[in-house]
């Protein structure tokens, strides 16, 4: 499982020019599921996501997670994060999860970080969406749940 985490000051996702998703402070990830993903993937992605430590405390340094600041996740399935180039231009999506394994996962995710207690907001499963966000400072993590060590 692989994310791309953006610290926002607000982030929104819209399907066909009506916003489906939207927040303020807080965190967006683009979320791409491959089709080894297990459950045991999201959970650690999830508690890395809801850990790091990447708001500001009262001194300016990056110490707070989004939990702690009360800020809100927007999450976007990506599927194009397995996008592999290595042998020509046009990406091969081999990795990536069929669409039902990666519904299931990316649910999972957003269902686990309702359940504790962080506001959630989505896009659209498998539809075009335009993503619009203003990136704070800018902050920009990846994580991958492959690249555990």
């Amino acid at each position: 499982m692989r994310a791309v985490v953006q610290r926002v000051s607000k982030a929104s996702v819209s399907v066909e020019d009506a916003v489906v998703g939207a927040i303020g402070n807080g965190l967006l990830v683009l979320l791409g599921v491959s089709k080894n993903d297990t459950s045991a993937a999201a959970d650690y992605l999830i508690e890395k996501l809801l850990g790091l430590r990447i708001f500001e405390d009262a001194e300016g340094k990056m110490n707070l997670s989004v939990r702690e600041t009360g800020g809100a996740v927007l999450v976007v399935s990506q599927f194009t994060l397995f996008g592999d180039v290595r042998r020509g231009k046009r990406p091969s999506f081999d990795e990536a999860a069929r669409p039902e394994q990666a519904r299931h996962l990316y649910e999972y995710v957003i269902a686990q970080i309702r359940a504790q207690g962080v506001e959630c907001s989505t896009g659209e499963f498998q539809a075009m969406m335009q993503v619009s966000l203003v990136n704070d400072g800018p902050v920009t993590i990846l994580l991958d749940s492959e690249k555990t060590f």
